[in-house]
């Protein structure tokens, strides 16, 4: 049957956050064949929901140089096609960007090490916590739909991690929950994504985000949130030094 905000929450308004709620994906004994195609679909998912384009174009062009190098990070890559698309819009526009691109998961990194990414991209099965041990640093560190996944522990772990690995710029982009969204998700991906994650997974996934409000509480000093379309939450970090 499909889900429907009433039904999928018993909270018809998602007034507070549903964090018991698991992701399929997350499950380690989930389907192989149904994670390859939600990885697989996720581009095409992305380019509609997370708007990615528009955050290179605003936020991470004016960055870049076509003489020197800029490093990016991104964690918690899942099937890489963010970190591909970023590096793709950055040659078309003759900038030098190298992208490393991690994941904890060995199946998510298997996936993207097996899909067609320009050279600049690496993929690493790893955490930021080993990165920040080993003392990297990156110009600009960024992550698409991570944020909701995470333990409050984990939230300021990555907040901190992000803190010590950016030079310059954190993007952390995900989604904004409300009742309007979920709906508009559940209609929109009724008839598509057989085979998949992606419509069940997204509806948790909106269950379990937070509102721009909710994010405000939490965040550390320094830290900021704004508002994007359609329903999305940047939460930013600039290095005191720096203005973006």
């Amino acid at each position: 049957m499909p889900e429907t905000p009433t039904a999928a929450t018993g909270n018809l308004f998602l007034t507070t956050r549903d964090v018991d709620a698991v992701e399929e994906m997350d499950k380690p004994g989930c389907d192989r064949a149904k994670l390859a195609r939600t990885y697989a679909q996720f581009p095409l998912i992305n380019s509609v929901v997370s708007r990615w384009h528009g955050v290179y174009q605003h936020r991470i062009k004016p960055l870049l140089s076509s003489t020197t190098e800029t490093t990016l990070l991104d964690v918690g890559c899942g099937g890489g096609d963010i970190a591909a698309a970023l590096a793709r819009w950055a040659a078309r526009d003759h900038l030098r960007l190298s992208i490393t691109a991690i994941d904890p998961d060995t199946r998510a990194i298997d996936f993207a090490r097996a899909s067609a990414s320009p050279p600049s991209v690496i993929f690493r099965r790893t955490h930021s916590k080993s990165l920040v041990a080993d003392g990297a640093v990156f110009d600009v560190v960024i992550s698409n739909h991570v944020l909701h996944h995470l333990t409050p522990e984990e939230f300021q772990g990555l907040l901190t991690d992000s803190e010590l690995l950016a030079r310059q710029l954190v993007i952390h982009s995900d989604i904004a929950r409300s009742p309007v969204a979920y709906g508009l998700f559940s209609v929109a991906t009724l008839p598509f994504f057989p085979g998949s994650f992606i419509r069940r997974d997204g509806l948790t996934s909106i269950r379990r985000s937070y509102t721009a409000a909710e994010l405000r509480a939490v965040l550390p000093a320094g830290w900021r949130v704004e508002s994007a379309i359609p329903y999305r939450n940047l939460v930013l970090f600039t290095p005191a030094n720096l203005h973006v």
